[in-house]
């Protein structure tokens, strides 16, 4: 959508048809003329040319006019939302085709009309659906600025929550303190531990980061601390461990908790003398380095219960930062989902998506077990599945929308509405059968059951109509 124009010259949206129907022009400008800048084209490559140079806002398509089969034209609705991913794009037939329609809808289109083309009610349609696509993009492009304007290093994220991190990073970036990062897998424990490398005086220094519970148990010691030749028998050459390789810079230990006791208590030494000896080595070597750590561990507990040095936990433990789960994150979730829209898209070379409105309220209502890390995967999987520019809930997977509010209200109202009346009826009758087969027929009793008096249960069986229930 273009921006408004001057205030001596209003803007007017761009509408443009392409038919080879000679009565469809005069139509076209008695309703629509008025209201938008209109232009009748009579060919596909006429259409294309203009599209390259000047986008038009909306495009209404003769598909018959496309190739000699249906399918053509249908090949060109998907054709054009791929040029123009923000087109307000609209197909015009003579076919009564279920199937067409079906295929049209698949490709993305707005709005379909078959001939006879009432224009007085594509004029309505249009105006409510451009109306809707400008709120649409204005709403996506905000949604850009803000999160260019409120993300901090490379975390996205606006919420109260993630501000007070932002507030603890900033404050340790400049010391040496040994920080721990605390949150539940998923929640970004990585990307705080750079944020913290990179608004700091070690930011062009060496960043080594190791998730010790990636680490073969009988492999991280030597991965860790070094080795010296011939230490043991693969080790065929003297090799530094990470610790060394973190001199002047930041060791960042991801899942400390797997940590075993014995390597827990070298680690300890490590950090107590500031120098490390490699396996099989006797020269201890000075090594400058900043530790942070991360876990999504109760360490507390793994204290008490003789699973972790409380000595290490009292080193570690210096500056505690604890990051929030996505559910605690209000607001944060349309900025994390629009940034990975965006790295995805552009990664697998397609136009930019966007989330149907209800979309974007069925997950801010899912409470994400997996945190951020779930929801990049599912808006990773989702630009790869959805062929159209528009994410909508039916794209979802199953999981998150029946545990959706929304999803629920859907089930409950589908779109077309229901007979309130007959609804209450079903489910009044519901349950005086359920509570007459409980109690073995007897209507006092489940008048008791249902905790009405016996004269309203009377009153309900002769209303539907029950007399007896089968057992």
């Amino acid at each position: 959508m273009r921006a408004a124009a001057s205030q001596s010259q209003p803007f007017r949206f761009s509408v443009v048809i392409v038919t080879t129907d000679e009565f469809v022009q005069p139509e076209a400008e008695v309703y629509l003329s008025a209201d938008y800048e209109l232009r009748v084209l009579a060919t596909w490559d006429a259409l294309i040319s203009l599209v390259k140079k000047h986008p038009p806002e909306a495009v209404l398509l003769d598909i018959d006019i496309i190739g000699e089969r249906p399918d053509e034209g249908v090949a060109a609705l998907a054709e054009l939302r791929s040029l123009v991913p923000d087109l307000l794009l609209v197909a015009l037939t003579r076919s009564s085709s279920k199937t067409l329609r079906y295929k049209a809808m698949d490709a993305t289109v707005d709005e379909y009309f078959v001939a006879p083309i009432n224009f007085e009610e594509v004029r309505i349609v249009i105006g409510r659906a451009l109306e809707k696509r400008g709120a649409e993009i204005d709403y996506q492009t905000k949604l850009n600025a803000r999160a260019e304007a409120e993300s901090f290093a490379e975390i996205i994220g606006a919420s109260d929550a993630m501000r007070r991190v932002y507030d603890v990073v900033t404050r340790v970036a400049d010391s040496s303190s040994t920080v721990m990062i605390r949150g539940e897998s998923g929640t970004g424990k990585e990307l705080v531990a750079k944020a913290i490398v990179s608004q700091g005086n070690r930011a062009i220094k060496p960043f080594v980061s190791i998730n010790c519970a990636a680490l073969p148990e009988n492999l991280i010691e030597s991965e860790l601390f070094g080795h010296e030749k011939g230490a043991f028998t693969d080790a065929r050459t003297a090799q530094e461990g990470y610790i060394e390789l973190a001199h002047t810079g930041t060791l960042f230990l991801d899942e400390i908790a797997t940590l075993t006791l014995a390597l827990q208590a070298k680690l300890l030494r490590v950090l107590e003398s500031r120098t490390v000896t490699r396996i099989g080595g006797h020269t201890p070597k000075k090594i400058d380095f900043r530790l942070i750590t991360a876990t999504n561990e109760d360490l507390e507990d793994m204290v008490r219960a003789g699973r972790f040095r409380e000595d290490l936990y009292y080193r570690i433990n210096v500056v505690p930062i604890a990051l929030p789960a996505l559910r605690e994150r209000q607001g944060d979730i349309p900025l994390l989902v629009n940034h990975f829209l965006r790295i995805y898209c552009a990664q697998n070379g397609s136009p930019l998506k966007r989330l149907d409105p209800e979309v974007v309220q069925i997950l801010e209502d899912d409470s994400w077990p997996g945190n951020v890390r779930e929801l990049e995967n599912l808006v990773q999987r989702l630009v790869l599945m959805v062929d159209g520019p528009v994410i909508k809930a039916q794209h979802l997977p199953q999981r998150i929308l029946f545990s959706s509010a929304t999803s629920q209200e859907s089930l409950l109202i589908p779109e077309e509405g229901v007979n309130f009346d007959e609804e209450i009826a079903r489910i009044e009758v519901a349950y005086l059968e359920a509570a007459l087969r409980r109690s073995g027929g007897s209507k006092m009793s489940a008048a008791r059951l249902l905790q009405i008096d016996k004269q309203k249960m009377h009153y309900l069986c002769r209303k539907y109509g029950i007399s007896s229930v089968k057992n």
